[in-house]
């Protein structure tokens, strides 16, 4: 895995092989990554602009951090990241590191689909990348409307092993197959 754009685009992330089912890590890989960015930034999600330059990112089921790492690399202001396995984030700090990004992340030991209240403004840009299939997808994205975690018109980039269900008063934006992974860009009221 490896940062594919952006400042810090080459940069080789922490080794994982292919992933660790045990811990539920599954890696974007680099050609899903790329594609979520090129939706991002060059589809119809960037009418109104660069929806990654100056956002403010918040990565659900962060796993590595290679999302939210990446669009950090791509000039988002600042990313915080929600995992709460053990291995996943060490292996995120060790991502944050390697990036020297300490200073622009936060990283938190949370459950994604019971966020609790947000007390700081909300997020403009936020990547939900749950276990496949056990519809946690719906439930975190579900807790970030009730607790307030989005910013009005945040965009929201969903990878899943199908299409998601979108809670009402969430617009979608985009759908497209990767190979086994679906990604969905929507977008807050």
């Amino acid at each position: 895995m490896r940062i594919i754009g952006g400042t810090a685009r080459g940069l080789k992330l922490a080794e994982i092989g292919a992933g660790d089912p045990a811990a539920h890590l599954r890696p974007t890989s680099d050609r899903v990554r790329e594609a979520i960015f090129n939706l991002l930034i060059n589809g119809k999600a960037a009418q109104s602009g660069d929806p990654v330059r100056g956002a403010r990112v918040l990565d659900l089921f962060a796993g590595t951090g290679a999302l939210g790492l990446e669009a950090l690399s791509r000039g988002a202001a600042r990313v915080a990241f929600v995992d709460d396995g053990a291995t996943a984030r060490a292996l995120l700090r060790r991502n944050i590191e390697l990036m020297r990004a300490m200073g622009a992340t936060d990283v938190w030991r949370r459950d994604a689909t019971r966020l609790g209240p947000n007390r700081g403004p909300g997020y403009d840009l936020i990547f939900l990348d749950p276990p496949y299939g056990l519809g946690l997808g719906e439930k975190a994205l579900a807790s970030c409307i009730a607790e307030g975690w989005l910013a009005p018109g945040a965009l929201v980039v969903w990878e899943e092993s199908t299409a998601p269900a979108l809670p009402g008063g969430i617009t979608l934006i985009d759908q497209r197959p990767y190979g086994d992974t679906f990604i969905t860009l929507a977008r807050a009221p």
